[in-house]
């Protein structure tokens, strides 16, 4: 797996000594736990599933914090997302999913990519605060909800960022990195499906298409082109309109991960909300149950590729 990345993340011990209220951040979850890992007896299958964003626990101190109600806070969610894919659990595939809210934490970000406006203090130096999504207010710990909502009502103590990053982001990541080793480790390669919804108002091309699934790998980049290619054949041939790469070509998660010379797959999976909830009120609408059936049915047909598709790679320098 890939290291330099993550040495920023051991600046912080220096910069920030002493538990910069990072109990205070732990605490949020003390009861519910920020993430959880939901799998069978045993991983048959070399794939992995990730649901970043869909978590719905919104700490009672985290809400104290914000200027949002408890429904406007909600409209970044990848709403059910872990419950349209949980079928890929018992056909032996682990799933990670959040519990934090992605307006919380957005782990599909930098470890720092932060918004220097939002702190009370500055930021550490080697924070990336130039990013398209920090000047969009969604860094890694976002200052917006959809539709350009302010999250809070004024600046954060710079120890509130460090303490989510400590407690929630570092774990979740070392998680998923561990899963994905161990399942290279066992199989000799590892796929990584990250699942994530988009608004219902999400249109693409000339014609402004609705598409019901965005399929991205950084444009090529972060996973085999057959793996991309049975997604897209996949959904298209049951019915679904399909896009790729525009306009989510997949986040910090997909580029961080994929590495297909390593034999290290990741694609990302946008699912169009209007397919199966109503954007409104968060309730699960009549066709939810006939997409995770479908999605289920998806995930097995995608984790039958034979092996080839993802170990016969030419080498590339990275």
């Amino acid at each position: 797996m890939p290291h330099a990345r993550w040495q920023v993340l051991r600046h912080d011990a220096v910069l920030f000594p002493g538990s910069c209220k990072l109990k205070t951040a732990a605490e949020d979850f003390s009861v519910v736990p920020p993430f959880e890992i939901r799998s069978g007896a045993e991983q048959r299958v070399p794939f992995l599933f990730n649901s970043p964003h869909s978590g719905r626990y919104y700490p009672e101190r985290f809400l104290a914090m914000a200027r949002l109600d408890r429904n406007a806070i909600r409209r970044s969610e990848d709403c059910y997302v872990e419950e349209l894919f949980g079928g890929a659990v018992p056909l032996g595939a682990p799933l990670l999913a959040a519990n934090f809210p992605r307006a919380y934490l957005d782990v599909n970000r930098e470890p720092w990519e932060l918004d220097p406006r939002m702190f009370a203090e500055p930021v550490p130096s080697f924070c990336n605060i130039r990013s398209a999504r920090v000047a969009g207010g969604l860094g890694t710990v976002p200052k917006l909800v959809g539709e350009g909502l302010d999250i809070y009502p004024g600046r954060l103590p710079l120890a509130e960022a460090v303490g989510r990053i400590e407690a929630v982001y570092k774990p979740y990541h070392e998680t998923l990195k561990r899963l994905l080793t161990r399942t290279h480790a066992r199989f000799g390669y590892a796929v990584l499906i990250d699942c994530h919804s988009m608004p219902a108002s999400i249109r693409v091309g000339d014609n402004g298409v609705r598409p019901d699934f965005i399929i991205g790998d950084r444009f090529g980049i972060s996973a085999s082109p057959a793996l991309t290619e049975m997604a897209i054949s996949l959904l298209v041939g049951m019915g679904y309109t399909v896009a790729h790469n525009k306009p989510y070509a997949g986040g910090f998660i997909t580029e961080h991960y994929g590495r297909p010379a390593r034999h290290l797959h990741a694609l990302q999976i946008e699912v169009n909300r209007g397919l199966y909830m109503d954007e409104r009120t968060f309730q699960k609408s009549a066709g939810f149950d006939a997409l995770a059936d479908d999605l289920t049915r998806f995930s097995a047909d995608l984790m039958s590729m034979p092996d080839h598709h993802f170990v016969d790679l030419p080498l590339a320098a990275e």
